[in-house]
């Protein structure tokens, strides 16, 4: 008789660009096979914001705790976000998986989707500027362009992809 123990949510924290990309994203955050930090409205994030950069990095390492894996939900205008790049390399030294996931074809509120953005972890490098972290890590780009199908295939995925993310991080060791 072979047990098969079923895999527990991964706990995620997702980044990505509030103003741009908060309808997307909650349509990822939503999917429901992992547990992702709180949904932030507006009106906290400001509140947040007011207080200053300490106040937000606060807020970030405090959601970012007990996290296995860190998703950078990429929009247009994501990549070069300062607070992204912050949870980018605080996920990184912290040896949280991290992956990337293309949402530019999911559609906003008003049914509009948005051009592709760039690659967020092109200016980070790794193993005293030998490595760059865009080699090593992950994006995912669905590769279906409408909405639904482009939910559909997140949807299917993500778990996989987080775990492929993991399995990355805890690997990867500099080269010689």
């Amino acid at each position: 008789m072979i047990l098969i123990k079923p895999t527990p949510k991964r706990k995620a924290f997702f980044s990505f660009h509030f103003n741009n990309d908060f309808w997307r994203t909650q349509q990822v955050r939503n999917i429901g096979s992992i547990e992702g930090n709180t949904i932030v409205s507006a009106n906290k994030w400001e509140e947040v914001k007011t207080k200053g950069d300490a106040a937000i990095r606060k807020w970030i390492d405090e959601n970012m705790e007990g996290k296995s894996c860190l998703i950078v939900l990429i929009g247009e205008h994501t990549a070069g976000r300062k607070w992204v790049k912050y949870e980018i390399e605080k996920a990184w030294n912290s040896k949280k998986g991290v992956l990337g996931i293309r949402i530019h074809n999911l559609e906003n509120q008003t049914g509009q989707k948005s051009n592709i953005g760039g690659n967020p972890f092109s200016t980070f490098t790794l193993c005293n500027g030998k490595v760059k972290l865009s080699d090593v890590v992950k994006i995912k780009n669905p590769s279906n362009t409408t909405g639904k199908g482009v939910y559909s295939q997140i949807s299917e995925n993500i778990m996989s992809w987080i775990e492929e993310a993991i399995k990355i991080r805890t690997e990867f060791k500099c080269p010689n």
